[in-house]
């Protein structure tokens, strides 16, 4: 039986970016993600740890939607928890600072999936 894991974070991110090649799937990250930092504010803020569990629902809930009914693959969270998390967070912050573009085209996405634009979602 051969291991077809990724065995580093470094071959992880461009396969991670070619799972979000579609601009919607990409969107509906960045909503997960915005609604989750909200949730681990509140967390902070108020002290109350069910703001943690939030977190986790309503940061996976919008972006495993994106996956199922927009990009029809499944989460790499679901085989590689950790690097999709960190992930999750690099591209939503690589999106909000114009660097996101560069990224993908060096992953392989096809500029046609709209990622040379902001107004495209990344």
């Amino acid at each position: 039986m051969s291991d077809n894991r990724i065995k580093s974070y470094g071959e992880f991110w461009p396969f991670y970016l070619r799972e979000h090649a579609k601009p919607v799937t990409r969107v509906w990250h960045y909503f997960g993600t915005t609604l989750a930092l909200f949730s681990l504010t509140a967390l902070i803020v108020t002290g109350d740890w069910p703001w943690l569990l939030g977190a986790l629902l309503i940061g996976y809930g919008p972006a495993w939607i994106g996956h199922f009914f927009v990009e029809k693959n499944k989460p790499a969270s679901f085989k590689y928890p950790l690097w999709s998390f960190i992930s999750d967070f690099r591209m939503y912050f690589s999106f909000l600072s114009g660097r996101l573009g560069g990224e993908l085209e060096r992953a392989g996405v096809p500029a046609g999936m709209g990622h040379n634009s902001q107004a495209n979602a990344g």
